[in-house]
């Protein structure tokens, strides 16, 4: 599908004005239809136009992540991150079959455990093994690759500045997408996380989960525990998909736009590793993102959650105030 017919039905959807019509554009002021006040004044223009209705905004947040779940480069990726549960599963099945052991311990980086050698035992740890193994690279780079096209994406197509028609705003439109990359986050998460509990309730037995801390809760409270734990990662890639944002902000190019993105998830988790740079590695954005197997203690362990949290916060923060300076001032005439 076209960028000129995606746009089509979220200018429809959102009230945009004829787009031959003139328009004020990227200043959040309401444009006139053709051929309407023809001798008046801009002045009188805006002071007469009516203000935006307030569920205009949920409107375009809602045709932003239409569009953007109907691509079929986004359902491509979530095939791959619904698979990779599967591929998982369909290994641990076979290799207990042929009558061979997975190691149990600690992960390959030392942080957090190894759900894998759980598996077996019960179905529900497919699903925080699915997590721990899409974390670190899967998750971050197809974030990395939605993000890093909301921007410069539309300015590479041209369609950008037919966006910002009134009633679109610069704000308005750089908050609709960084919403939809907040529900992003959330949805490719919940498919992980769902394909890898049905899968393992297909392959393994279900039952009480005994936590890492060596206690047995129900099944039930385990389930509610895999649910915060997919809301724990969805929140740990908030500050890469903001990043991501920032740096759509910077070119026109929306596959530089993506490549930088998933070339700094890389960096990072490479620099995470690097015992040498310890000192810097509680201000990188990955540092904590397998802290979620605390979650799965009793009591729970509260410490790095907090740190994950607060750190995620602080990205978004810098770097969403960026993409807000970098965006109301971009040049989208070019």
């Amino acid at each position: 599908m076209s960028r000129a017919e995606e746009l089509g039905p979220r200018a429809e959807r959102a009230g945009t004005v004829d787009l031959g019509a003139p328009a004020t554009v990227g200043t959040g002021a309401p444009a006139t239809h053709m051929g309407e006040r023809t001798g008046a004044r801009t002045g009188e223009r805006a002071a007469n136009a009516p203000r935006p209705n307030p569920l205009w905004a949920l409107a375009l947040f809602r045709s932003e992540l239409t569009t953007t779940l109907r691509r079929w480069r986004t359902l491509a990726l979530l095939g791959v991150l619904a698979l990779i549960p599967i591929l998982i599963g369909a290994a641990v099945k076979i290799e207990t079959s042929d009558g061979g052991s997975l190691g149990g311990g600690r992960g390959a980086d030392g942080q957090g455990p190894a759900f894998f050698s759980q598996i077996t035992n019960n179905g529900i740890f497919l699903v925080f093994a699915s997590l721990a193994a899409t974390l670190p690279v899967f998750l971050p780079m197809v974030i990395g690759v939605i993000t890093g096209d909301a921007i410069a994406g539309e300015a590479g197509a041209g369609t950008l500045r037919y966006l910002l028609v009134a009633p679109a705003g610069r704000t308005r439109l750089l908050l609709a997408k960084f919403t939809t990359s907040m529900a992003f986050c959330l949805i490719a998460t919940l498919i992980v996380a769902l394909s890898g509990l049905l899968t393992g309730a297909l392959l393994f037995p279900l039952g009480d989960v005994t936590l890492i801390s060596g206690i047995t809760v129900s099944f039930e409270e385990a389930l509610l525990r895999a649910l915060g734990v997919a809301a724990l990662v969805a929140l740990s890639l908030v500050g890469i998909a903001t990043v991501g944002l920032f740096i759509s902000t910077l070119t026109n190019s929306g596959i530089a736009a993506m490549a930088t993105t998933v070339g700094l998830v890389v960096t990072a988790q490479i620099v995470d590793s690097i015992p040498q740079l310890h000192a810097i590695h509680p201000y990188l954005f990955p540092h904590y993102w397998l802290s979620f197997a605390d979650l799965l203690r009793e009591p729970v362990y509260w410490d790095e959650l907090v740190k994950n949290l607060g750190l995620q916060g602080l990205y978004v923060a810098v770097f969403g105030s960026a993409a807000w300076a970098r965006f109301t001032a971009k040049d989208i005439t070019a």
